[in-house]
């Protein structure tokens, strides 16, 4: 392994080895670059993996033998979406709570014990009384997805005072991938826009903060280079942009960028859905150095972009064949 000239910190932690679960969801598939370029090797873990990087955080065991060898851990495998947790209970509860304590028991009788970074959600807060939310606003969660996230966070608690060197962090509306789930707000309504077709927005005044994965991954590994280098863990952060847009906002921007005259098709909220939230970054940036630098104009511009180039590539390839 060889890591960049000029890097204090990482420097540091040569032979460090970190696992991360749910490495091939959006924000680990932006992470495992970031740690890349930085000359540090990461350890793969993820139910759609292939070979030995396969495996399961409901299973004990197969958790246990992955920790074993690691020396920190970023704990992104969940069921990560609200409708899902609306629609499976069951699973919901299983991986994300259980499956967090899968990976924290394989912490603690691991001779390494190495640090925890567990990837929570906005969604924890509930309906918040006042915006921008703070990480110590109360926790309220609506969802089941929520109320997972807000017992995963009460694990990393436990641990916490348990001597292990365990955080969490709260992620907002993450978006920037062709590769996320077509049917989240950011990719359907670039997709939609892409192809000239109708925007279905459900409650066009509901307001969220969106953050570019490309931002989050870097305040990750911020985050990894400290606790790799011996830093304490600290409190619950955010890494969110601080900048509120509605959706109807949204819609009109990803029209506007694609350039397609699509329209907008308004719809009514659904009832399990947070109406709004807009996180602070204050906390990262005073403990990590850390702010974002992706705007949503720019994250969605790029990915416009990146989805056009997809499928022109798709169209070329139909007609060769």
């Amino acid at each position: 392994m060889t890591v960049p000239a000029g890097s204090d910190h990482w420097s540091d932690i040569m032979n460090h080895r970190i696992l991360i679960t749910g490495s091939s969801g959006l924000v680990g598939g932006a992470l495992l670059p970031a740690f890349a370029s930085r000359g540090l090797e990461v350890e793969c873990f993820d139910i759609r993996a292939s070979g030995a990087a396969r495996g399961d955080v409901r299973d004990g065991e197969r958790v246990r033998r992955a920790v074993l060898c690691c020396d920190g851990i970023i704990h992104l495998a969940a069921i990560s979406r609200v409708v899902w947790g609306e629609r499976d209970p069951a699973l919901c509860w299983s991986t994300n709570v259980d499956g967090t304590r899968n990976v924290l028991e394989a912490v603690a009788s691991s001779p390494r014990r190495p640090w925890v970074v567990f990837a929570s959600s906005r969604e924890v807060y509930g309906q918040p009384d006042s915006l921008p939310v703070g990480e110590d606003c109360p926790v309220r969660p609506v969802n089941v997805y929520g109320r997972s996230k807000a017992a995963g966070e009460e694990l990393i608690s436990a641990a916490r005072r348990d001597g292990l060197r365990a955080c969490t962090i709260r992620l907002s509306n993450v978006f920037g991938a062709t590769t996320d789930h077509a049917d989240r707000v950011v990719p359907a309504f670039a997709r939609a826009a892409v192809a000239g077709e109708p925007l279905g927005v459900e409650g066009a005044d509901h307001t969220f903060d969106f953050t570019h994965t490309g931002d989050v991954a870097r305040g990750i590994v911020a985050l990894a280079e400290r606790l790799a280098a011996g830093e304490a863990a600290p409190p619950p952060i955010h890494f969110v942009s601080g900048t509120p847009t509605t959706l109807g906002e949204l819609a009109a921007m990803a029209i506007r960028i694609a350039g397609t005259g699509s329209t907008v098709r308004r719809a009514a909220p659904r009832d399990f859905d947070v109406a709004r939230f807009v996180g602070s970054p204050a906390r990262a940036e005073a403990l990590l150095g850390w702010r974002p630098q992706i705007g949503l104009e720019e994250g969605l511009t790029r990915l416009i972009h990146d989805l056009r180039r997809e499928l022109s590539a798709g169209r070329e390839e139909e007609a060769a064949s």
